[in-house]
């Protein structure tokens, strides 16, 4: 059996369509990712696979239990952290475990034995009677994620998790959730960090309320069918403001201090830069995908901008 299982989904507000027809699977113990820029349907989708929302059609279970005719039981049998943290910041560490734990129903035994068992597999022995609020980012992170997990679910939704985190804090924080994992949790997690991306076993991308791709991090990249180069030589919004002056059958987006230029694999992409950038030092290479070129592929095509054919006129455009 499926730990979540989506037919079909879909979400209407009046005359506008959240979520179209989505359809997906997550195993047990299965990490799964779901991407998408803001306002692709990530959050109503998962209003309603938390039993928050009804959907307008379709059909999902999580946990085993029907979003539509079980919502109740989904939310006893979920775990739900978003980058907020959800604490109470004034309350300890304990009281905000126990707090959480007592809304799930747990006697006061039960609570003593959760904590000790959740706190010492988090880090957090020790820390019990400080303020949530006082304590580093790192730790308020842990003891969100303990109160999250602290009536034992059976699916972990975590909601950008690691957001305004330290490099150090999310890489600890992703080895706490590979082990949940490792145990038989299902982790089903957003994130805009696509190093994080990496971690799910399988992704889901997301735009303008349709599933676009799903497959695993090495299966994505590898479908990607463009050739990739990265420029680096004058500042980025300078190379974007003369390459955009133009057009041609090549899509550019900003990568830190430099640029990714994706084209068709027929595509002699040098003479151009050439021709553009004249006698400016720059350094072009072609390169393997990342999540993130692929991201940029599938989902922020809008935002790419046409590379030019210089010399040669206008050319017919393609996406990548």
């Amino acid at each position: 059996m499926y730990s979540i299982d989506v037919n079909n989904l879909t979400k209407r507000f009046g005359d506008f369509t959240a979520v179209d027809r989505v359809s997906f699977s997550v195993e047990p113990g299965e990490i799964f990712g779901f991407l998408g820029p803001n306002g692709s349907g990530k959050s109503t989708t998962i209003r309603m696979l938390c039993g928050i929302i009804g959907p307008t059609e379709g059909r999902a279970t999580v946990a085993g239990h029907d979003i539509t005719a079980s919502p109740e039981l989904v939310k006893q049998n979920i775990g739900y952290m978003s980058q907020k943290f959800s604490l109470y910041p004034e309350l300890s560490a304990e009281e905000n475990f126990t707090f959480f734990s007592g809304i799930y129903g747990k006697t006061s035994e039960e609570i003593g034995e959760l904590r000790q068992k959740v706190f010492g597999s988090l880090g957090l022995l020790g820390l019990e009677g400080r303020i949530a609020g006082d304590l580093p980012g790192g730790y308020r992170q842990r003891l969100a994620l303990a109160c999250a997990i602290s009536h034992g679910p059976k699916v972990l939704f975590l909601d950008e998790p690691t957001a305004g985190v330290d490099p150090a804090a999310r890489r600890s924080f992703w080895s706490i959730i590979q082990s949940l994992a490792a145990e038989g949790m299902t982790i089903f997690v957003t994130t805009h960090y696509m190093d994080e991306a990496e971690y799910a076993g399988r992704l889901a991308f997301i735009y303008n309320g349709k599933i676009v791709a799903l497959d695993t991090p090495e299966k994505l990249k590898q479908d990607y069918k463009q050739k990739l180069y990265q420029l680096y030589g004058p500042p980025p919004l300078e190379m974007m403001e003369r390459i955009s002056l133009v057009k041609e059958a090549c899509q550019v987006a900003p990568f830190g201090n430099a640029l990714h230029i994706s084209c068709r694999p027929e595509t002699d992409v040098a003479p151009r830069i050439k021709a553009l950038l004249g006698d400016q030092k720059y350094t072009l290479e072609q390169i393997t995908p990342s999540l993130e070129d692929v991201f940029v592929a599938l989902i922020d095509r809008p935002l790419a901008t046409p590379l030019s054919d210089a010399g040669r006129g206008e050319g017919e455009g393609s996406k990548p």
